[in-house]
């Protein structure tokens, strides 16, 4: 899809434009705070491994080691106490090096992990991954999707939907529309549209077949939707990503109003968002807007509502 492929290119140049920001922040390692927050879209690799990574590129500047240690020592608005990952590999084995990543890490209480519904193998690997407690979902693309709905071939979205799992799709801004496709054919299943369907986010209003889309999708309870990766979303080349709420609120007001207070959830595409801008900036942005929507609002995007959905794993001493 045009938007995929051009945020890929931005990310392999490694596009600055980051805005300063308010200091009132603290380091995450030195923030106290009540509020439970869950990042559900965060991305863990390392290029030092034998076998290497798919993604990042190498030459690039996500292109070292990142795990959940890195996050917890940035510079956050609010201080995140846990994260959902989500597999950004298409390795089978990725998904067990991730598993084997969260054991010891009570930071890390879920991962969606990649495997390929109609792929040969697909119920044998489900089994293999579902059986550790930490694997909350896979993520799927929104092309696979619409081919499997074409075909009419849902027999392994079914059997993941009896395990209790979520499915992440990704894509842009048609995905929403398939989802609704796909919820009204499986009600049971849990679905999680990611990064609001990377509409390109600008000054002009919210294209109308993506608004179309999102209130399609939002009108089954069994969809809900990430509120993540807006600053990539608004990347415009060679101008700084706009550090203002205000820029972003028509597009996160469709997707709000529409869902509602209990199916959207919190996520940052961290690292990768970090080429459009940091943390702290992206963060601050959507927990402004949460708020604005009262304190019961934000509990439930910040971990409840992903607590709900994917099901995440409590751990003592992930806080």
């Amino acid at each position: 899809m045009p938007f995929e492929f051009s945020r890929r290119k931005l990310m392999a140049a490694g596009l600055g434009g980051l805005v300063g920001l308010r200091q009132s922040a603290l380091p995450a390692r030195q923030t106290t705070t009540e509020l439970d927050v869950i990042d559900c879209h965060t991305h863990f690799y390392d290029p030092t491994r034998p076998e290497g990574i798919p993604w990042p590129s190498k030459g690039t500047p996500l292109y070292r080691t990142v795990l959940p240690k890195h996050l917890r020592e940035i510079r956050h608005f609010r201080r995140v106490t846990g994260t959902v990952i989500v597999e950004a590999s298409d390795r089978l084995e990725d998904n067990a090096w991730l598993l084997g990543l969260a054991k010891d890490d009570p930071f890390v209480v879920g991962i969606v992990g990649r495997l390929e519904p109609g792929a040969p193998g697909f119920a044998d690997h489900l089994k293999r991954f579902s059986a550790d407690p930490l694997f909350r979902g896979i993520r799927i693309s929104s092309d696979l999707l619409h081919n499997l709905l074409e075909k009419d071939d849902l027999r392994d979205l079914r059997t993941f939907a009896e395990r209790d799992l979520a499915l992440d799709v990704n894509g842009g801004p048609e995905t929403p529309a398939e989802l609704a496709r796909l919820a009204g054919r499986l009600p049971d299943l849990r679905i999680v549209l990611n990064h609001i369907g990377n509409v390109r986010i600008t000054a002009n209003p919210p294209p109308a077949d993506w608004v179309a889309g999102i209130r399609a999708a939002a009108m089954h309870r069994n969809v809900s939707c990430k509120v993540s990766a807006l600053c990539w979303a608004a990347v415009q080349e060679g101008n700084k990503v706009p550090a203002e709420l205000d820029f972003y609120r028509p597009y996160i007001d469709v997707v709000w109003n529409a869902f509602g207070n209990d199916r959207v959830i919190y996520g940052s595409d961290w690292p990768a968002s970090e080429s459009a801008a940091d943390y702290e900036m992206q963060q601050r942005l959507v927990m402004e807007y949460a708020q604005e929507r009262g304190a019961d609002a934000v509990k439930k995007f910040c971990s409840l509502n992903a607590k709900r959905i994917y099901k995440w794993v409590e751990r003592s001493g992930r806080r």
